[in-house]
């Protein structure tokens, strides 16, 4: 990380990283494009389509450990399930 926070990328996502994208796919980040704010852009560990993109500031990507990727593999409708009710959860707070 830069140690200085992008206001439009606030988790800092660079092309390497691994985030979590608006269909809760895990995706390894293959390009960043900062010409219209910034938007992420990579391949699904999910299925391998491509190319998935998100806004890193409108859609609020997450970033993923790699050693979480297999567990959210082996279980994804359940890893969805899990991450839209925590979010429902979030917004009502």
């Amino acid at each position: 990380m830069s140690g200085t926070t992008d206001p439009g990328n606030p988790n800092d996502i660079q092309v390497g990283d691994i985030y979590e994208d608006c269909s809760f796919h895990p995706v390894l980040c293959t390009a960043v494009d900062e010409v219209a704010g910034v938007v992420l852009s990579g391949i699904s560990l999910i299925d391998g389509t491509f190319p998935r993109s998100c806004d890193a500031l409108r859609c609020g990507p997450i970033r993923i450990r790699v050693e979480d990727v297999m567990d959210i593999k082996r279980d994804f409708d359940g890893y969805a399930r899990r991450r839209k009710e925590e979010l429902r959860t979030s917004d009502n707070t």
